[in-house]
């Protein structure tokens, strides 16, 4: 066992290591690890083993940090996010070291009781990696969300440290490969040793730049913008059976949601199905005050209503004017509702897209940023949307997995809310009109080259591709592409000029997921429609019917509009 997890943490390491979530440390990895081993030493020894010791120090504070970070922060009573801070506060202070000779030597004064042990720039590639550490945040994936949720419970036994150590190691594999290479670099062009003053100050604005676009989230930014090329291999560790059977993906099983099988999924009465896990892992709150995060166990004697959606699903946008009523008619008796945002996409991590999506869906109750699906994780959840419905002493008493069943769950709200407050006169039940589909529809279709697409073109859907024609007979639930596209992980978007796409579908209501900007014409039968895309990524109608039908639309996309997926209703 110890042995499939040891392989499975340093296979989802790799992976981790080569994305563009490490991007923003490569350059300083490659300066002060690499470059700065071979320029800046007095101490050959030390010099040589600098770039070891940088990723040494990253391996072990990541490791530290994230299995125990959390449970020492909660004794100390601390915010979460008081080491990454403290990470960028080192960042800082080191970058000015390396601009200031003499601010350096301030620094060392308080080691300079242990011999040859200073934590100047030319000797502490450790601590340099024990900052990195604390604010390096490595690309979500099956292996770190198991991480994430065992340390964030306190779920930490043997097998979890070694898939801990393992996901490290793996991660920090390509980065020493960098570091290694900047010192050959730097070893092999004499400039480099000839202004070791230049390099000395680079490595230092490098440091400081890093931790201010730390400081600003830029690296998120970053990581929407780059595609992520390593998607493709995530989801396949994470769709093999044995890695799900290893790390219990099904859901990860914990002390805090273990109880939850005992729910069955759209039961329509009242179950007992544990303590409701914690909210966790969240990077950020809104609509509540101050934006700051609710704590479950401040809520007893509430009902409260978990609701996981994600802004841009069409099967949430059906299920969330349902949750909104609930929360306008129910939450002055004591219902409180609280939204965790789960992605799916690059784009819906960014916090200001799903405000946007939240003000669009009238969603004024609380929100959790859920970036690293940490409490998706620990609810065991794999659908969108979600609904845990738990009572007034902090007990799941009800699950319901997708759309439906809004009649049985308001029943259950009402229920719970009576049994808590005795005599409580409620209003009447809300009536939101049911839009679940009722027939066989479409199933979401999406267009990264790394999503199980129903592409019927004759030509391979690769990203090696860029000419596309339609097939001569296209089969029914399926989209083909015509003339010069781009495809990516997640979108595809026109080369240079207009290209088209074809959909034959079965709904009443197709709304595609674009982002960009631009114009999509959409040919219906005898129909035009022109779309004008612009903001955030999110759906725009595409075709509407009084009832289900079977037909087939083409869209003209033109240049700088990216499309993500079709959703059907």
């Amino acid at each position: 066992m110890y042995a499939t997890l040891a392989l499975i943490g340093l296979l989802g390491g790799l992976i981790t290591g080569i994305s563009p979530c490490i991007l923003p440390v490569l350059p300083v990895i490659f300066f002060s690890g690499g470059v700065q081993s071979a320029t800046g030493a007095t101490d050959q020894q030390v010099s040589r083993w600098r770039p070891y010791l940088v990723i040494l120090g990253l391996i072990t504070s990541f490791s530290v940090f994230t299995l125990l970070g959390s449970l020492l922060l909660a004794v100390l009573h601390l915010p979460q996010d008081v080491l990454r801070y403290a990470g960028i506060v080192v960042l800082v202070l080191i970058g000015i070291g390396l601009i200031v000779p003499r601010f350096e030597a301030l620094l060392e004064k308080p080691f300079a009781w242990i011999p040859q042990r200073n934590v100047g720039m030319n000797r502490g590639g450790f601590i340099l990696g024990i900052a990195l550490g604390a604010v390096y945040v490595p690309c979500a994936g099956p292996v770190l969300a198991a991480i994430t949720v065992a340390g964030s419970t306190g779920h930490i036994g043997s097998e979890t440290i070694a898939l801990t150590v393992s996901f490290a190691v793996g991660a920090a594999v390509p980065l020493l490969i960098f570091a290694l290479a900047g010192r050959g670099v730097a070893n092999r062009v004499r400039s480099f040793r000839k202004h070791q003053k230049g390099i000395r100050m680079t490595g230092g604005i490098l440091m400081i730049s890093l931790a201010v676009g730390l400081a600003f989230n830029l690296p998120q930014v970053l990581q929407t913008l780059v595609p992520d090329y390593t998607a493709g291999l995530q989801n396949g560790l994470s769709g093999s059976k044995q890695v799900s059977k290893a790390l219990d993906l099904g859901g990860l099983v914990n002390s805090q949601n273990k109880d939850l099988s005992k729910c069955r999924n759209d039961a329509s009465q009242l179950e007992s199905c544990g303590t409701a896990p914690d909210i966790t892992g969240i990077q950020q709150w809104f609509n509540t005050p101050g934006d700051k995060p609710v704590n479950l166990k401040s809520l007893h004697g509430k009902i409260v209503l978990v609701d996981f959606w994600a802004y841009s699903c069409i099967n949430c946008q059906r299920s969330v004017p349902h949750v909104v009523a609930w929360n306008k008619t129910y939450a002055k008796d004591g219902l409180q509702v609280i939204g965790v945002h789960s992605p799916e996409y690059a784009f819906e991590k960014v916090v200001g897209n799903v405000e946007s999506g939240a003000r669009q869906l009238g969603i004024t109750y609380p929100v959790a940023i859920d970036n690293n699906l940490s409490t998706w994780t620990n609810y065991r959840n794999r659908y969108w949307p979600a609904h845990y419905l738990i009572d007034a002493k902090g007990t799941v008493r009800n699950v319901q997995f997708g759309e439906g069943n809004y009649a049985d769950t308001e029943g259950m709200i009402r229920t719970l809310l009576t049994d808590a407050h005795p005599g409580l006169h409620l209003p009447p039940a809300t009536e939101t009109r049911d839009t679940t589909p009722t027939h066989a529809l479409t199933q979401e279709t999406y267009i990264g080259t790394t999503k199980q697409v129903n592409y019927s073109g004759p030509q391979p859907y690769s990203a090696k591709t860029t000419e596309f024609s339609f097939p001569k007979n296209q089969p029914a639930n399926t989209f083909a592409l015509i003339g010069a596209w781009m495809l990516g992980t997640q979108d595809a978007q026109p080369a240079d000029a207009e290209a088209g796409i074809r959909l034959a579908y079965t709904a009443s209501r197709v709304q595609m997921v674009l982002g960009g900007h631009g114009t999509v014409t959409v040919h219906d039968g005898g129909s035009v429609r022109t779309i004008l895309v612009s903001g955030v990524p999110r759906e725009y109608l595409a075709h509407t019917a009084a009832s289900t039908v079977t037909g087939t639309l083409e869209a003209t996309v033109g240049p700088g509009v990216k499309v993500y997926s079709f959703a059907f209703g």
